[in-house]
This record gives C-alpha cells, structure tokens and sequence, in this order.
C-alpha cells in the first residue's frame, strides 16, 4: 500500500476508534496534511477558539435503517438533540444525510420508510439526497416519500424518465449563506444502486458528468465553499474530489464504518451506519479564502437525551410495527423444519431459505448456513406471520451475491460438512444444486457429485452465487469467500427476513420438502 494511502487509511481507524471521549478534530494545515488530535468539549468550545467562530455547523448522518437505538447506541431521537442543543443560540447548523434510509428494515417492510421520513422530519434533518435503498420499493414510493419529506432533497444526477428532470422534481444544487460563507451543496448517487430492478421510471446520469455540470454554476452563482453530499464508494468519492479540485467537503455514505480522509484539500467523511456516530464539521474560511474544516465523530449514546418531540413519533411507529409483525404473510401446508435436524442434513426449512436468498438475488446458486435458521422447533403448518420469520432469522443479515469459480463454491460445500456426524451451525443448506457427502472421507474431501442445475460442477467455471453477508464476511468458516467478485455487497443487499417475507407472499401459499439436494451417503 502506498505511504500517501496508508497515511489515510490510519487515520480513518484512528477516527473511528476513538470513542471513549468526545471526539477527534481535525483542522488541514497550510501544506495539505491532515492534522489530528484527542480534544475535549471544552477547547473546542472555548471562546475565541477556531471551531468556536466558524460561522456554520455542518452535521452528517448516513445509511441509517432503525429509528431507536441498537443496543444502546444511536436512535434520531438523540440526533435530534444534538442539533437542538448546537443551534440553540442561534448558531446555524445543518443536519444532511448521506443517503440510505428508506429501507432496509423490518419496519421498512411495513411502512415502505414512512417511518424514517416522518421521524427525520421531527428531528429537523436539513439535507438529504438519495442512496441505493432508497430505490428499494420502486418509483412510486420513493415520489411518495419525497413528497412527504418538510427537508430537502439534493439529487444532480437521478432523473425521472417522464419528466426528464431530477426524481421528486428536487433541485440538482442547493445554496445556502451562513455569516461570510456561501455553500453550495450538490448530491450523488451510486449508479448500480439494486439487488432487484426496481428503475422502472428512473434514469441514473455519471456523478462525474453531474458534477461537471452542476460545480460551475455554483461557482458561477458566488459559492465559496463547495460541499459534495455523496453516496458513493470510497474510492469514488476520492477520484471525484481529485478531479473537481473546487469541492471542499464530501458527506459520504455507503460504507457502513466511519471513515475520514483528505484527498488533495478535501474532507471525506463517512459517519458508519445507523447514527451510532455524529459526524460535526465546523466550517470557516479564512481572510487569505483558504477554507477550515474542524472535525468531530460524536458517538451518540445514553449520555445524550432524547428530544422528546422526535421521540414521540418514533414510538408511534414502534407501536404499530409491534401489531403489524402479527400480520400473517401467507401460510405453509407442511410443518417447518428448524430442528437440530437442520445442521446434520437437508431440510424444508433450509431448502425455503436457500431458495428465497436465490430468487431475491436472481443468482444461480442460493447457500446459507443452518445456523441462520433458528426457533430449535418445527413450527407447525398454517399461517405465517411477519414475528415467526423474525424468529425463525432474528439477526437482520443481508442477502448478498458473489460471482466465484466451482473450485471455491466446492470449498464452501466441504467446509460446511467438514464437522458430521456432529451437528454445526455452518452445515450448508442449497437452491440450485444438489451434492453427495461422504462422511467416511476426511474433511475437505466429502463433497462429491456436485449437479447445477443438473450439470456436473466446473472447478473453472463462474457461478453466481447468494448467501449471507455473515459468510460472506467469513463466518462459520466460510472464509474461501474473502476474494470473491462482489456483485451486491452487505450495503446494497436486501434483509434476509425480508427476502423470505416477499418469496412467501409472492407465493400465497408454500409447501417446501425434502427433495435430496443433500445426499448423505451411508
């Protein structure tokens, strides 16, 4: 890795990992470099100090699925004080959000993102522009949500193909003056934002040709400091910041980790995922026109209180998704398997799972681990309601889809049969192939007669496969997957819960069995 790349990537762990204290700032010095230090509330605050005249507060959120807290950490409730408490003198202070948040979620497979938009709008969100999971339910919806939103969206670069302008008629920039600073905002979107092709009425424009386009007439309309609203990877936020030298700011999202980086003059900042992490910048310009950023990543925890406003409709929502989980989804004529059988051999309930991962992924191959599937119960055949499949996979993994030669699907095959006769959680269940076992071989030898798709499996050969992003990451041993070509990684992937609600329902009615996908032989 190159010293300039390591340098960065440094820093971004830095950043991240300190969140004991109040947090990191960072100030670019003359030459370029990014400087950091631990700092307390205290200097930063004080009078007279840099951060304390910036005349604007910029605070970012990104890829946020859950309104509350997640073990205790995040919630918008507590986002919503922050800002509260930072513009309580009338200091201005904008609150944008970096894309993804309308799905995915259990709530989100109720309310179609009803509830994020209207608990946003509580907490005062300024800015928001679109991610890939905002596409998730379709053009209509996304209209739907936009028009309910009282913040506004920034999109320079996803139109509506029967207007030909921006989704939602949102503008392409946006420009805003606090005290000496006029700042103009543009918004990008990834351009292969979807598992399934939901586009239909929605046209995706380059955020390179976007940017080119929109940066000059900002300059022209007397911005002096250019902020970039993305929800792009990261290195594209980098290529775009070398290529558009006049963008000073990029409030990043998509990669679900905080990260912070300069590239040339610019700040990068990526805030993680569900507002674990606040994400402040201070921003100034000095008398020479050099612009300041001072930097904050703000864990947001119990020590901040919630403003009770935002609170209010938040439980709102969670009031009526505790009924709507008892909403049945459809109905199953056979009983579902999720016994300790499952990690030993085939069976209905994993062969329904393999099969939903499949068809949501439009992959060849559909595998997930037994562990996946939980309750240690047959559940018994008739209704199924939105609670029993959270109970059946209550981790919220996502479904993603790699492109990988037969030799390493074989791999994934022999690893997780490597511990029979005992029972694991990493034993495979498969849509799209069936295999042979031989328990008497030694392990990474047992697989044999692999047929996808009743043909012999190719070691060359690149097949599509889906699985969770738990194996994807290397869990249960599944680590043969670490160089695989990504197709739909963990931030664009659908929620297996919900992968296996839309199989059922589109469906109505299931009947899954055992049909030898799995052979043990004797």
């Amino acid at each position: 890795m190159a010293r300039a790349t390591l340098k960065r990537f440094v820093f971004a762990a830095l950043a991240a990992a300190l969140v004991a204290g109040p947090g990191v700032e960072v100030r670019q010095s003359p030459a370029g470099r990014s400087l950091f230090t631990r700092v307390v509330h205290a200097q930063q605050e004080e009078t007279g100090s840099p951060r304390a005249q910036s005349p604007l507060t910029i605070l970012q959120i990104n890829d946020i699925y859950s309104t509350v807290p997640i073990d205790g950490v995040g919630g918008l409730a507590r986002v919503a004080t922050l800002k509260r408490q930072l513009s309580a003198n009338g200091h201005p202070v904008i609150l944008a959000l970096a894309g993804d948040f309308l799905s995915p979620s259990v709530a989100s497979s109720v309310f179609k993102g009803e509830q994020m938009v209207a608990a946003l709008n509580s907490a005062g969100l300024d800015f928001a522009t679109l991610g890939n999971h905002e596409f998730d339910f379709g053009r209509d919806v996304l209209l739907q949500r936009m028009a309910e939103s009282k913040f506004q969206w920034v999109v320079s670069n996803v139109l509506d193909t029967k207007t030909g302008k921006p989704i939602g008629n949102a503008p392409p920039y946006v420009i805003r003056t606090a005290g000496p600073l006029k700042i103009g905002f543009i918004g990008l979107c990834i351009r292969t934002p979807l598992i399934k092709n939901n586009q239909a009425g929605i046209r995706f424009i380059d955020p390179m040709a976007a940017a080119a386009r929109y940066i000059p007439i900002l300059k022209q309309h007397g911005a002096n400091v250019i902020v970039a609203i993305t929800h792009l990877g990261f290195d594209e936020d980098r290529a775009l910041v070398r290529r558009f030298p006049a963008i000073d700011i990029v409030i990043g999202g998509h990669e679900h980790i905080p990260l912070t980086a300069t590239e040339n003059h610019a700040l990068i900042s990526k805030a993680g995922s569900e507002a674990k992490y606040v994400a402040r910048l201070d921003v100034n310009r000095t008398a020479g026109g050099t612009v300041e950023r001072f930097y904050e990543l703000i864990p947001v925890t119990s020590a901040i209180p919630d403003d009770p406003q935002t609170a209010q409709v938040v439980a709102s929502y969670e009031s009526r998704l505790s009924r709507a989980l008892d909403e049945v989804v459809g109905t199953s004529t056979v009983p579902l398997d999720a016994t300790g059988h499952r990690e030993v051999a085939e069976s209905n309930l994993g062969n329904l799972v393999a099969d939903a991962l499949r068809a949501d992924a439009g992959a060849e191959i559909g595998l997930t681990n037994s562990g996946a599937i939980r309750g240690d119960r047959l559940y018994p055949a008739g209704p199924l309601t939105r609670r029993t499949l959270l109970a059946m996979h209550p981790f919220g993994n996502v479904n993603c889809k790699v492109a990988v030669p037969g030799r390493v699907l074989l791999a994934a095959l022999n690893s997780g049969v490597s511990k029979l006769p005992t029972g694991s959680g990493q034993f495979p269940h498969v849509s799209g192939l069936t295999m042979k076992i031989n328990v008497r071989a030694r392990p990474g030898n047992r697989v044999t007669d692999v047929l996808v798709d009743g043909r012999p499996l190719e070691p060359e050969m690149t097949y599509t496969v889906a699985l969770p992003d738990y194996l994807l990451k290397g869990g249960d041993n599944y680590t043969m997957f670490a160089g695989a070509q990504i197709l739909v990684g963990p931030e664009s992937g659908n929620l297996i819960v919900g992968a296996l609600e839309k199989y059922i329902t589109d469906r109505g009615e299931i009947s899954p069995g055992i049909e030898g996908r799995i052979t043990i032989v004797p």
